[in-house]
């Protein structure tokens, strides 16, 4: 894939287009402030950008640089990294989009396979969202009404895994059960947040993940 980097970390950033390099991608550029990585693609087209969420312009940079290229460059897949693991950035980011978009910590990308493995899912349209923010999004119990309480432990799991942006497929591998199965307990997930059948079952995914996000007080 032909990626972008904007990180104001010199040595992180250099560090990430040396693995991607190795590992077979084309680093089109870098830059370390989120306006210049805006007219980088303007001029070099890339498949994912890879953004620093603290990063000038301050004070979350990576994050207003998301939204301006979903408007400029909406074909580019976004992965937003951090060290810190915040549920209202979790917020602004599906704000921003619920396709081509991630966010990840960086401390949990610990290798390249790993990083490459979520840039592929981004560029293919996944919403990605860092595995512990995700459970903590299922672990939470306050919420506005009783419709998450509803829901079984199964079907927390399968809510969480739908929040990592998982397939039916990648759920059904990992809680080791058929994809008949995943199906059955997403159909109980959308009744239960009474998500309408007519919106579409890839739209209902994304209203599920979202509907749950708001309907919970999650402290970053």
């Amino acid at each position: 894939m032909r990626i972008a980097i904007a990180e104001d970390s010199a040595l992180f950033r250099e560090g990430l287009a040396m693995l991607l390099g190795a590992s077979g991608h084309e680093v089109v550029g870098w830059a370390s402030h989120g306006d210049e990585v805006v007219t980088l693609l303007d001029r070099k087209p890339a498949d994912v950008v890879i953004l620093d969420i603290r990063m000038p312009p301050e004070p979350d940079g990576g994050l207003a640089t998301a939204a301006t290229l979903r408007r400029s460059h909406p074909a580019t897949g976004i992965l937003l990294l951090s060290n810190y693991a915040q549920s209202h950035y979790l917020i602004r980011m599906l704000q921003i989009g619920t396709d081509r978009i991630g966010y990840r910590l960086k401390d949990r990308i610990v290798d390249v396979s790993a990083l490459s493995g979520t840039l592929q899912r981004v560029a293919e349209g996944e919403v990605v969202i860092e595995p512990e923010i995700a459970q903590q999004l299922v672990d939470a119990r306050q919420a506005t009404g009783d419709r998450l309480a509803e829901m079984s432990p199964r079907e927390r799991d399968v809510l969480r895994l739908m929040a990592e942006g998982r397939s039916n497929v990648g759920i059904a591998n990992a809680l080791f059960m058929s994809t008949k199965a995943v199906e059955k307990h997403a159909t109980a997930i959308f009744a239960k947040l009474g998500l309408p059948a007519d919106s579409g079952a890839y739209h209902r995914r994304v209203l599920a993940v979202i509907t749950y996000l708001r309907t919970l007080r999650i402290e970053g």
